[in-house]
């Protein structure tokens, strides 16, 4: 396996809107990022992911782009953006931007070429039909933002694909010069000095001939078209040719948002061999604790089957391929709410659950504030939320009778705003994120729960983080060692080790709130083990007899030469 300044790296999200704010709109920007450089650079990160800043109407946060080479109003000027990228280079950071083309906004220029006539030349920029012959939609599939994924346009009588918002029509991937209009795009960037793209669901781009419906749901109007659009039959000629077209020549970093990806597929679209993409986001963990009714039905998450798919994972991209490592972002609730405790363990449970991670093999991605130890938020009302999957899976509960108590707290579990309320910066008004009228309410636990608080505390969250970036920078065991779980079955204890020439890490993370004793494995009795990071007081060093006690939430990692 090659080595790759990627593979060493650590990531940090940005979420623009809510990061942090310069001129008082109360919207986060470009200038905000740029003042904050210092703390990112403290935390020790090496790269930063922006979500898009691209020009666009923010139907879906920035995720509808009007203009691919424009930055949109709120977040500042294309200046702001290359002093940003600038800032960011000259501290040694990195900077990838998300790449949104399975879809444009339904106000990019081409769209709006392509539905003026049938026989426009953009017309095939995107993925138009007729309807069946009763009037119905071309075919059965659901938006995942939910109701159909056809829109009518009376203009020219027919249908418009979008897999999500009305307001996002699918660009026609099967026509080559959308294809290379893209790769134009993308070059373009890689020329101003971006690093490299994070790809949003860019599995979607190929979808099969003939566009057929998809299985009927009991009882649903529309149904889940996913088998006939992600994972396509151009895919991967799709990726390869983008890589050679666009991202070689640059060294781009690519990471590729992939839903409904498997570990087989994972390992063709990141094997080095095949000059696709570097690495994958997938879902599998965080679809783990979702019921059969999907994503708002939700069950408690057995630790059991979280080991059982991490590793999976794991052992699939051990020797081909990559994994990216990361338990929320800007569409996953914070991970401290959501897989340890946010109430009397939060500092130690959030500690935990990086150790489990950071260990891990694979590039570890750091969403904002969860550094810092930032929890899901509880609104009051169903008018203080923004997210457009939150509010149309609301009205839709509510139109079929279910009780407004019972979505909250779906919504206080599950909502995608959980992730997105601004960075609680300091304990000034609004947490230090902005002068004005924040776009969403900051959390109001932000006077216990701040940056500032974090910086401060040789104890807090924040430290512990600086030390795992610090351990994966300075020890290729943690980049470049095997996996393996260790006592798969036990619910208490996520434990595994990582070996690498001649020597192992054993990690040990305590996932309750009880004390508890691990057995220790027989390839360790006895034997004599350092230790490398816990989230508690130790001893430096000790002989493994057969068991060790833990406290609650209690994390530990040890080296032993072999």
């Amino acid at each position: 396996m090659s080595k790759q300044w990627w593979k060493e790296s650590v990531v940090y999200q940005i979420y623009p809107r809510s990061f942090n704010d310069s001129n008082g709109d109360g919207i986060g920007d470009l200038n905000g990022i740029t003042e904050k450089l210092d703390y990112l650079k403290g935390l020790g990160v090496d790269v930063i992911w922006l979500s898009p800043v691209y020009d666009s109407p923010n139907d879906d946060n920035g995720y509808d782009i009007r203009d691919y080479q424009a930055i949109m109003d709120e977040f500042g000027t294309m200046e702001d953006w290359e002093r940003m990228l600038s800032e960011v280079h000259s501290r040694g950071m990195r900077l990838i931007m998300d790449l949104v083309v399975n879809h444009s906004s339904d106000e990019h220029r081409w769209f709006a070429e392509s539905r003026k006539s049938k026989d426009n030349p953009y017309r095939d920029y995107y993925i138009w039909r007729p309807g069946k012959a009763d009037g119905s939609e071309p075919n059965n599939w659901e938006s995942a933002f939910s109701g159909s994924a056809w829109q009518y346009d009376e203009q020219t009588e027919e249908y418009f694909l979008h897999i999500f918002s009305k307001k996002q029509p699918d660009l026609n991937w099967e026509n080559p010069v959308v294809r290379e209009e893209v790769y134009s795009m993308i070059r373009w960037w890689l020329d101003k000095g971006v690093d490299g793209f994070r790809m949003d669901v860019i599995n979607f781009i190929s979808k099969v001939d003939g566009l057929p419906d998809a299985e009927p749901q009991e009882g649903k109007k529309y149904a889940s078209g996913s088998k006939y659009f992600a994972n396509g039959p151009r895919i991967h000629e799709f990726l390869h040719e983008m890589n050679q077209k666009a991202m070689k020549e640059y060294g781009a970093m690519t990471v590729a948002e992939m839903p409904s990806v498997t570990p087989e597929l994972a390992q063709k679209y990141t094997d080095e061999d095949r000059e696709e993409v570097d690495m994958v986001f997938q879902f599998e963990h965080v679809d783990l604790d979702s019921g059969p009714g999907g994503k708002w039905d939700l069950r408690p998450l057995k630790l059991r089957d979280l080991k059982e798919n991490l590793t999976k994972w794991q052992k699939a991209l051990e020797h081909k391929g990559w994994n990216s490592l990361y338990m929320n972002n800007h569409d996953q609730p914070r991970m401290v709410s959501r897989f340890g405790n946010d109430g009397e363990y939060r500092v130690k449970s959030a500690k935990m659950l990086a150790t489990m991670l950071h260990m891990m093999k694979g590039t570890p991605y750091i969403y904002q504030g969860e550094e810092i130890g930032m929890t899901n938020v509880r609104f009051d009302s169903i008018e203080e939320y923004e997210d457009i999957e939150t509010l149309n899976m609301y009205r839709e509960k509510r139109e079929a009778g279910v009780p407004h108590e019972d979505i909250m707290k779906a919504i206080y579990v599950k909502g995608r705003d959980n992730a997105r309320t601004p960075v609680q910066w300091n304990t000034t008004e609004n947490a230090g994120f902005s002068t004005g009228i924040p776009w969403l309410k900051v959390n109001p636990n932000y006077k216990e729960i701040n940056a500032e608080a974090a910086v401060a505390d040789p104890n807090s969250v924040y430290h512990y983080y600086r030390r795992l970036i610090e351990l994966r920078h300075n020890n290729e065991i943690v980049v470049y060692g095997g996996y393996d779980l260790i006592q798969p079955e036990d619910e208490t204890f996520f434990a595994y080790e990582r070996r690498y020439e001649g020597e192992s890490l054993l990690v040990i993370c305590n996932f309750t709130g009880e004390n508890a004793i691990f057995h220790v494995p027989d390839g360790y009795k006895n034997k004599a083990g350092q230790l490398f990071i816990s989230n508690m007081e130790q001893d430096q060093s000790l002989s493994f007899g057969n068991e060790l006690h833990f406290t609650p939430y209690e994390a530990r990692v040890y080296r032993v030469k072999h």
